[in-house]
């Protein structure tokens, strides 16, 4: 009854080292030594929650006094760390729109940045609706924010198919009673709708 879309690495490419890459010029391993050092995964995922850029900014710069100018860094040039839209991906639910599923996004972003991503791509304009973590105050694998999209979707769990890359937000629906498809490629994508019978 419903098909639901995580957005970074499905739809759009995100990677941090892409801002980074200017401050480390070939040093890669200084680089992922920055980067596990703050812990800037789970940093990050407070931002997605809800917390403020400025805020995030702060407490880590006060907790790394010596990688500060790094940390504001990617609050400055976080418009980098989007690389390519997948293409494919847009097609694949052009092509489900077109066969009249309806179409949700379900993802982790900050609510200070999502709404560049938003004007830039005009595909968002393919869902029916969506929940972006960083205006509801919850995040993947969080239940919460599950129940926030099958609330709009207004469907049960087990009469919608969830995509995600990530293996633990996969998990998470599937413990929820999703119908699953944990993506890695568009090819990879259309050959499980096609086996389904959705394409």
């Amino acid at each position: 009854k419903a098909i639901i879309f995580y957005y970074w690495n499905v739809l759009i490419e995100w990677n941090p080292r892409y801002v980074y890459q200017r401050y480390f010029p070939n040093d890669p391993e200084a680089m992922e030594g920055f980067l596990q050092e703050v812990n800037f995964m789970e940093w990050n995922a407070h931002q997605d929650k809800g917390r403020t850029f400025t805020d995030g900014v702060a407490a880590l710069s006060k907790q790394f006094p010596h990688h500060s100018h790094l940390i504001q860094a990617y609050h400055d040039h976080w418009k980098d760390s989007i690389g390519v839209a997948y293409w494919d991906t847009v097609e694949i639910m052009k092509q489900l729109k077109q066969k009249g599923y309806p179409l949700y996004g379900l993802s982790n972003w900050s609510a200070e940045t999502f709404p560049y991503a938003r004007e830039k791509y005009d595909f968002f304009d393919l869902f029916d609706d969506m929940v972006i973590s960083g205006t509801v105050g919850h995040v993947k694998p969080e239940p919460e924010i599950y129940h926030l999209i099958l609330e709009k979707v207004g469907n049960p769990a087990h009469e919608c198919l969830f995509i995600d890359d990530s293996l633990p937000n996969v998990r998470q629906a599937n413990t929820m009673g999703f119908q699953t498809i944990h993506f890695t490629s568009p090819e990879e994508l259309k050959q499980e709708l096609i086996e389904m019978g959705l394409l």
